[in-house]
């Protein structure tokens, strides 16, 4: 039997724990066949980012159209897009595909290195964000798109409906940047979903958001509805975390492969 299709649309991480690399990893390991479409060339390694080199649009259409049209897919997740027009080609790739997409707005590396152009939140905001159905900004996100600045838990409601009033169909709020539990909070406007998991003290958690947009994507793939398909993410990305490890000199990757086991012969 084929298994699920899954689509990346992203950038490179050379040092292989985000990007599209976390993103296949991730597909594999959940059991879909990930394909992908390059944005961006980035030099980058566990201290950081060193270079990024953005991709021609018609680089990026031909790519989409070239799966797309041939192969199918069953779920589309965004990540870096670093100009307006990357984000305006992609944003009406993804309005005339008939399959859900997961948008990870992606802004900064975790190094805090700048993955968007300034000029292109607007893009964001109006052509990317209303053809999602999950958005999965981190707190540095919510901050950058709307202006909101999430201090406690209390916040992430009011995080929530500012991106929600740009036209995603879901939104999931992720909170791991606050103190105490890891709590996100993913909603639609009318239901609302509180997911918690134990803060884990682990420093290796590079490519956690590339690995979470991709595993909700894989869900949505598999014809799980987006609360199912979110919560089974969170749960595969804390196993991810909780097994990271050390890699060169600075933050190492999360371990996409934890749940599949590990020959160490």
């Amino acid at each position: 039997m084929r298994p699920p299709l899954v689509l990346t649309v992203a950038g490179s991480d050379s040092g292989g724990g985000a990007g599209i690399q976390a993103d296949l990893k991730t597909m594999l390991a959940l059991g879909t066949h990930g394909m992908s479409v390059l944005t961006a060339v980035t030099a980058q390694n566990s201290r950081g980012v060193q270079g990024a080199w953005e991709l021609p649009v018609d680089a990026v259409r031909e790519q989409f159209r070239s799966v797309v049209d041939d192969i199918g897919v069953q779920a589309v997740k965004t990540g870096m897009l670093s100009s307006a027009e990357l984000v305006e080609t992609v944003a009406e790739l993804l309005a005339g595909t008939d399959a859900p997409a997961v948008v990870d707005p992606v802004g900064v590396s975790k190094h805090g290195d700048a993955l968007l152009a300034a000029s292109a939140l607007d893009s964001v905001r109006t052509r990317l964000l209303p053809v999602a159905t999950v958005a999965t900004p981190n707190l540095d996100e919510v901050a950058q798109l709307t202006g909101v600045r999430v201090e406690s838990e209390s916040d992430l409601r009011r995080a929530a409906d500012a991106v929600l009033a740009y036209g995603p169909h879901w939104v999931l709020i992720k909170g791991g940047h606050l103190a105490g539990d890891a709590v996100d909070l993913l909603t639609d406007g009318t239901e609302e979903h509180w997911l918690r998991a134990p803060r884990l003290d682990n420093r290796h958690t590079h490519g956690t958001g590339c690995t979470l947009a991709s595993a909700v994507a894989c869900g949505l793939a598999k014809g799980r509805s987006v609360p199912e398909a979110v919560t089974a993410a969170k749960e595969y990305v804390t196993g991810a975390i909780a097994a990271g490890f050390p890699l060169g000199d600075g933050i190492g990757p999360v371990d996409h492969g934890w749940a599949l086991g590990r020959d160490t012969r």
